[in-house]
Formats: structure tokens, sequence, C-alpha cells
């Protein structure tokens, strides 16, 4: 089952269009990640699906339900889109139970998300005193409240450390596994790829790929790092690599090299050819980093090019 549907979504603010076209069906249950370069329109996207923002032509569903009518399905939704705001001096017990009388949830709620976000023990704390990695997880405990079957969570790991992201990470696998559809945006790729199921990445409001993480990483490439001992040998090194068929690419001193031509071995055998001795000949595996610049520019002078071709390989 597709927990969210769109065709032809598009969104524009005057001249500026932040969605464009989009279609996409996500599945139902896991963690999905959502990303995609800083203003390619992931806010806009979760806006309009949660109700808030109205498309400026195209259509979509949340629960087979049509956005235009986000009172049919929102009690299903759980959102955190910015960050979590609470009474500073109440405490995260207190907070909750406010937030759940408003919406008429009963109070048992309040300890069943306190325990899955690992808040027990610190509830009764003023929010005043919470790291920002407990205000994110107050946040998520606020948007877990009415037992959503979707989770939609804006940049959750924002602004916190090493510990903080950890923690964030093993709650939204947590929360995948069992059995809700969480879908989550962030410009951390590493966070993506450790705990997503599925992906989809956007540029300048248009989809770039939707699918399985895993299909994704399929496309991953190996390549060659490799560096000449002396410096000054660098430019010869690159031009015997590319006479005999090497696809190389220059940069601070060191050469990344398309396996494509052949094995280390015979990249080494190449440099020693013509007189060259290595200090640095290393095999490196693509990573989402590499797969996401290919598709989305890694440059700003490339971003700013707008939409390119991608053919799902990475340079």
């Amino acid at each position: 089952m597709s927990v969210v549907v769109t065709s032809g979504l598009t969104r524009r603010f005057g001249a500026i269009t932040a969605v464009s076209r989009l279609s996409v069906e996500l599945p139902d249950a896991g963690v999905i990640g959502l990303v995609g370069p800083n203003g390619s329109g992931k806010s806009t996207l979760i806006r309009m699906l949660l109700g808030l923002v109205r498309p400026t032509q195209g259509t979509a569903t949340v629960f087979g339900e049509p956005i235009s009518s986000p009172a049919r399905y929102v009690s299903r939704v759980g959102a955190l889109v910015e960050g979590p705001a609470f009474v500073p001096g109440l405490s995260a017990r207190a907070n909750l139970v406010s937030l759940a009388r408003l919406r008429g949830l009963g109070l048992d709620r309040v300890d069943d998300v306190l325990a899955q976000v690992g808040l027990v023990g610190r509830d009764e704390e003023p929010v005043k005193n919470f790291s920002l990695g407990m205000k994110q997880r107050l946040g998520i405990a606020a948007a877990l409240l009415p037992d959503p079957q979707l989770l939609i969570l804006d940049e959750p790991t924002n602004g916190l450390d090493p510990a903080g992201i950890v923690e964030i990470r093993a709650l939204l696998r947590s929360l995948g596994q069992a059995g809700r559809t969480v879908i989550v945006s962030s410009h951390l790729l590493s966070e993506i790829e450790a705990a997503c199921d599925y992906v989809m990445v956007i540029r300048f409001g248009e989809l770039m790929f939707s699918g399985p993480i895993d299909e994704l990483m399929a496309r991953t490439r190996e390549h060659i790092d490799v560096r000449a001992e002396h410096p000054g040998d660098t430019e010869r090194l690159l031009e015997a690599l590319a006479v005999a068929g090497w696809v190389v690419t220059a940069g601070d001193g060191a050469l990344r090299v398309a396996t494509d031509a052949g094995s280390a071995a015979d990249l080494n055998r190449t440099a020693a050819a013509v007189g060259v001795t290595l200090s640095r000949l290393v095999v490196v595996q693509d990573s989402l980093e590499d797969i996401f610049l290919a598709m989305t520019g890694r440059s700003e002078a490339e971003l700013a090019t707008g939409p390119v071709a991608t053919t799902g390989e990475v340079a």
C-alpha cells in the first residue's frame, strides 16, 4: 500500500517553482528519507502533505484521502515541522498533558510516548533545563501523542551533537520497525543512509530518485584515489593514465580514477611504466553522498544552472 501518492504536484510562489510536477508513491511502514539541497522544495512538499500549503496544480493523497481535505486524515498523522515549542517553565510531562487535553486524547498516551522517546526519569524536569537533543525528543513525543500511522519530521537532527544524532537515528529506526511510516527530511546524508529504508531525492522541486535505499546504493561504483610521491610527477601521471584509457579527475594534488579501464594493479603498472612512484593507491567505494552530488550538483555553480540530466551513475 502507498501511504502517500502525488501526481503532477506543483507549488509556485510567484516566479519561483518550489515543487515541480512531482509524481511519486511512498510505501507504507518504514523510514523514508527526503533529501535535497537547500531550497529544493522539501519543506514545501511536507507542508502540502499536511494541508498547510495548497498546491498550485496537481493532486496528492495521504491514506487515500485528498490533501485538499486534510481533516479526513490528520488524526492519523503526527508532525514536527519546525523546532518544537513548549512552555519552558513546565515539565516535559506537564507540556505533554496539556497538549493531550487540547487534542482530546487519553492521558495514558503521555506515559507511552515518554517511554518511546526515552524521557522517562527526566519527564518531571522543566523543559528550560533540557538540551537541544532532549527538546527534539520531546517534540517527537508530542507528534506521537495521537498514535499516528504516519509521522513526518522536518530536519529532526538539525543542530544536534553526534550523541543526539545517534539517539534520534535509533528512535527513527525503532518507530519504522514498529510498523509506522516515518518521513524524515535531512541534509545529513550519513543519517539518511543509516536510518532509512527508502529514499526520495528532489532537486529544484523535481524528483531525481525514489526507491529503496539499497537500489540507490547499488548504483555506486568503485574509484581509485592515487597520489604521486613527488608532486612534480602528477601531471605526467595524469597524462599517462589518460593515454591508457583511464578517466581521471584531478584535485588538490591527488587524482581520482574511475576503475572502468582496469584494476589498481593495472594502474600501478601504468604509473611504473612512466617512472612515477606512488605514495597513495586506495580503492574506494562511492558513498550515498557521491550519488547525491552526482544527481544534484557538486558545487554552487552547478546548483545555479538548474536541473541536470542524470544517468544513475556516479562520476
